[in-house]
């Protein structure tokens, strides 16, 4: 996998509150795979060198609005989210209440998300963005190689890893720029994350090894199929 500034996109997913900082509302079940991976500060490093080297920045978040509580039915997780009001937003069409709130962004995110370049898509509903914008806004701006990170890891950036390779596009995963939910009897979703990245993506890299490849001058790299 070649990457270049001129066809290549940073996608990051639910860089958000509730699941990335000690105060969110899922940190119980995250909070030691974001710390052991260094999440937090692998996110801003991609970040720092994705606008210093003029690569897309594109965020896929997570919402839910009131009126989303009218669903009649939810998967085990879905449900989880609709009982602890994660990623809960007043309304499609205000921001009230959005300040701080777990759907919001880390503060420290917020001088590379709302720099008015970065493209936040609309939010995906379950997992993948088979139900937002994303790859519509990356097809009009001819991104067809994506550099994959966020959270959780085998949940959301799974599931946009398959739907992003089903319509076309070659995906790099980030190893360390994501966390998974650890879980008293499934296990740890992370582990069988890094598997199932492994089968599918196009590489799988550090943070280390994308940050040094996108600060390149010509920012181009090629990955191996697994690294």
């Amino acid at each position: 996998m070649k990457i270049h500034n001129s066809d290549t996109a940073v996608v990051i997913i639910d860089p958000q509150n509730d699941v990335l900082s000690p105060h969110g509302k899922n940190w119980d079940s995250v909070g030691a795979s974001v710390t052991e991976n260094h999440t937090v500060q692998h996110l801003l490093d991609i970040l720092d060198a994705a606008k210093n080297s003029d690569f897309g920045v594109f965020v896929s978040p997570h919402y839910f609005y009131p009126t989303d509580s009218t669903w009649l039915f939810n998967g085990p997780l879905e449900a989880d989210e609709f009982g602890s009001s994660t990623f809960a937003r007043t309304g499609a069409l205000t921001l009230d209440g959005f300040t701080g709130s777990g759907a919001d962004w880390l503060d420290d995110f917020k001088p590379y998300i709302e720099d008015r370049k970065t493209v936040v898509a609309s939010p995906h509903k379950v997992w993948s963005p088979a139900s937002n914008d994303l790859v519509l806004q990356l097809r009009k701006r001819a991104v067809s190689k994506v550099i994959l990170c966020g959270m959780l890891a085998n949940i959301c950036v799974e599931s946009h890893l398959r739907d992003l390779l089903e319509n076309g596009f070659e995906v790099a995963v980030v190893r360390d720029a994501t966390a998974g939910p650890r879980h008293p009897a499934r296990g740890d979703g992370y582990q069988a994350a890094l598997i199932n990245f492994g089968f599918l993506a196009h590489a799988v890299v550090s943070t280390e090894e994308i940050v040094k490849a996108m600060s390149t001058h010509p920012a181009t790299a090629e990955f191996t199929r697994l690294t």
